[in-house]
């Protein structure tokens, strides 16, 4: 397949703007054969990301017909000097992960079309997706077409399968499948030497376990084999407050350890503030428009912040209602929970998994989608959660982020561990903890740089205190940093650098490796 794409944009501070007619020159110095339409533009839209923290002009947008495209302009970068390669799914980093300065980006969502396949192996159902699709989009081509999904998800499905599976993908669903990168079973990925290789568990098994969660180091992601399992009609959708962390930590943990079937289906939880703001406080937890947050429930002993168990259970159309009350009544009657503060919904599945997608829509309205977003996600152990709690959550949080601040536990025993993802070094249980900061787009309330500055203040306290921990969609400036968060692992992630993507070509917003200048 042929380039169908290039455009290139043009420099602010370049004395003499370059003309369309440039634009074959770059084409033919970097051997790109390109078809189609060429457009020059300047609105720097691959040089900005989700989280509006770092903006990076490319040299070129690249939208490829295929893998045969992207493997030619990787080819390219690999024999230029200097050129780097970042691929972009739906633009939803957070800290320029998907920038390349001045190098190449290529666009995934052009190649989103491209594969849509259930197979059957094994027993099992698996569907292949592009890596530039969006979870959104396999969600309702699965449910609609075969009453079939996906079994692990994000809560935010406008992202790209290729993008969160290069990170891990953590939802309310991985405590029972874990992330959706332990939900693959097969890959097609562009090295950085621009070889198209596909690859398993049994077939080059370092390339496929090194770029599952490999944060786009050693390739680019363009198919993946995801394991399917039915699709259910409805959600029994609660909410319940908690008062005391201890409370809340212990009827998370027991849920997300009983057996399958025996618990809910899915389990997440957040802290909010004890007040009636309505961005961090009592108004962010009720799911029925018609029902307020009775603030006279809340015990008297109750502190600045609040804790809230999301759950969810699965059920059929055909299922009779008081078989689904009586399963959840059950395991509501073993919570310890503020009595009065349960709030409760049944949507449908697909509304349920899309329940991010109202929210996004009134933000895109209001600016605030497109505002800064200087979020924190980590991994914490569950022998440090409570002084994390103490420490951060009623101390340096206790007047909220201006979002979610999201913490709920996982299992160790639904992770692999011969993938890139670094995780808590120890105990079978640890939390996920993300502080989503949405930021207005006026003048009011913390600038972005005290926000930044206040997740790096988290992260200081989480080492000098001792924790055990790991940054999730990690983000640092020097490579003693990363040598800390791979740890044990950092060798294995160099010796698959050096394998993969030997002149350190690839994702080069993640700022883990310089790109090699070939000896002349």
């Amino acid at each position: 397949m042929m380039i169908a794409y290039l455009e290139r944009f043009i420099h602010e501070n370049d004395t003499e703007s370059r003309q369309d007619d440039d634009l074959p020159n770059i084409c033919k110095s970097l051997d790109l054969q390109v078809q189609g339409s060429i457009h020059c533009v300047a609105t720097g839209l691959a040089g900005k990301d989700f989280g509006g923290l770092y903006s990076f002009k490319p040299l070129a947008i690249i939208r490829p017909a295929g893998a045969d495209d992207i493997a030619v302009a990787v080819k390219a970068a690999y024999r230029s000097p200097s050129l780097t390669v970042a691929a972009r799914g739906n633009g939803h980093s957070i800290n320029g992960q998907a920038m390349a300065d001045g190098g190449l980006v290529i666009d995934m969502r052009s190649t989103e079309e491209n594969h849509f396949k259930i197979v059957k192996m094994n027993g099992e159902i698996f569907v292949d997706v592009s890596g530039g699709a969006l979870w959104e989009d396999v969600l309702k081509r699965c449910v609609s077409g075969f009453n079939l999904a996906p079994r692990s998800w994000t809560d935010y499905l406008g992202l790209t399968v290729g993008g969160t599976l290069s990170n891990a993908g953590v939802s309310g669903q991985a405590f029972r499948y874990g992330p959706q990168s332990s939900n693959v079973s097969e890959l097609d990925v562009v090295t950085g030497k621009g070889d198209i290789l596909t690859c398993s568990e049994t077939k080059n098994s370092e390339l496929f376990f090194g770029a599952l969660g490999g944060l786009g180091q050693f390739g680019i992601i363009t198919r993946a084999r995801v394991k399917l399992q039915s699709a259910p009609d409805m959600m029994r959708w609660i909410r319940v407050v908690y008062s005391e962390f201890e409370d809340f930590t212990r009827d998370a943990e027991w849920l997300v350890t009983l057996p399958e079937g025996a618990s809910f289906d899915y389990v997440e939880g957040f802290a909010f503030v004890n007040s009636n703001d309505p961005v961090n406080g009592w108004p962010s937890v009720p799911l029925d428009p018609g029902r307020g947050f009775d603030q006279n429930a809340i015990p008297l002993t109750a502190g600045c912040v609040l804790y809230c168990l999301e759950l969810a259970r699965h059920y059929q159309n055909g299922d009779h209602p008081s078989a689904v009350d009586r399963v959840v009544s059950s395991l509501l009657g073993r919570l310890r929970f503020v009595e009065d503060l349960k709030f409760q919904v049944d949507v449908t599945y697909v509304e349920f998994l899309l329940r991010v997608k109202p929210v996004e829509e009134r933000a895109r309205a209001n600016g605030i989608w497109d505002s800064p977003h200087p979020w924190l996600n980590m991994f914490v152990s569950k022998r440090d959660i409570a002084d994390f709690d103490r420490m951060v959550f009623k101390k340096i949080l206790k007047e909220g982020v201006g979002g979610p601040m999201l913490v709920y536990p996982l299992l160790r025993s639904k992770w692999d561990n011969r993938t890139s993802v670094m995780i808590p070094a120890d105990g079978e249980i640890f939390y996920i903890v993300a502080l989503l900061r949405f930021t207005p787009p006026y003048s009011k309330g913390p600038c972005v740089e005290k926000l930044v500055a206040q997740n790096q203040e988290i992260a200081h306290l989480c080492l000098k205190k001792g924790f055990d921990f790991k940054l999730y969609l990690p983000h640092y400036q020097s490579q003693e940093d990363w040598k800390r968060h791979f740890g044990n692992q950092w060798s294995r992630f160099v010796e698959n650098k050096a394998n993969f993507d030997p002149m350190a070509i690839l994702a080069p917003g993640q700022k883990i490796f310089k790109r090699i200048i070939p000896h002349s």
